[in-house]
């Protein structure tokens, strides 16, 4: 694959704290019927894969600013540049073992996204984009679907857990969403949603109350490979608000206005 020195060093960083967590996944079923169960030792394989990431990437571009899910925000040398990681996307999935979880490194350039890269781990499907550079699967371009019907879409979310604030909001828009398209999918894996998006996996996406990290090198893939995106209501930035819509040209706009209430 042919990228840029930045996209090389993030895909390095991605299949190094991939090769760790695939080790570790591989111990949470025999720690599954342990007494004390696996919670601490995924929560130590997520802070060792962001540690990996983060020696990797400051290694190599040492004056570049720092956002990462376990470690927080470290201001750089180079005002205008940082990285974004979260190192175990879909971690209540690894807890479980099912092997749908992702590391999600995405580069900032004066307040843009600039490359992104999602690595599923468990299935060696590495999704990165640059921009103006298109959007990529391992070796092959991806483009978003070309359904142009909402009955035939299928759309993923996540559904907030533990009565998190966004549920009722999120059951409305099931109940408005579910009877005109083909289905709806919550895989827990909001960097895996997005790059599934870019691929014509689903047709489109959204949520409420994510993080940047969550979405960062999601939302470059997708624009890359054609997709439309915007915050829930009108005028939000989705990095800002932690409120995001993706989808293909088709069905953009009818899904956009379903999600809104429109």
């Amino acid at each position: 694959m042919q990228g840029s020195a930045n996209l090389n060093v993030m895909i390095k960083a991605a299949r190094k704290a991939g090769r760790s967590l695939v080790k570790d996944f591989r111990e949470v079923e025999n720690l599954q019927v342990s007494s004390k169960g696996p919670g601490d030792f995924v929560s130590r394989a997520d802070r060792e894969a962001e540690r990996i990431i983060k020696e990797e990437l400051m290694t190599a571009r040492p004056t570049y600013g720092w956002l990462g899910e376990e470690t927080g925000e470290t201001d750089g040398q180079d005002p205008t540049r940082r990285w974004i990681v979260d190192p175990l996307d879909g971690t209540t999935n690894f807890l479980h073992g099912l092997p749908h979880w992702a590391v999600s490194i995405a580069l900032e350039h004066k307040g843009e996204i600039v490359s992104g890269v999602v690595y599923d781990a468990a299935k060696d499907e590495m999704f990165w984009a640059e921009k103006g550079a298109g959007a990529w699967m391992n070796d092959s371009r991806l483009r978003v679907s070309g359904r142009r019907q909402m009955i035939e879409g299928i759309f993923a979310t996540g559904v907030p857990f533990a009565g998190r604030g966004p549920l009722p909001a999120t059951l409305q828009d099931l109940a408005r969403l579910m009877p005109v398209c083909a289905g709806v999918r919550r895989w827990g894996a909001a960097a895996l949603d997005l790059a599934y998006v870019a691929a014509g996996r689903y047709d489109g996406y959204w949520e409420r109350g994510i993080n940047a990290w969550d979405m960062a090198a999601g939302l470059v893939i997708v624009r890359e490979a054609g997709g439309l995106i915007s915050g829930i209501r009108e005028g939000q930035d989705p990095l800002e608000s932690g409120s995001v819509i993706v989808g293909n040209e088709g069905l953009f706009e009818p899904f956009r206005k379903i999600i809104r209430g429109a």
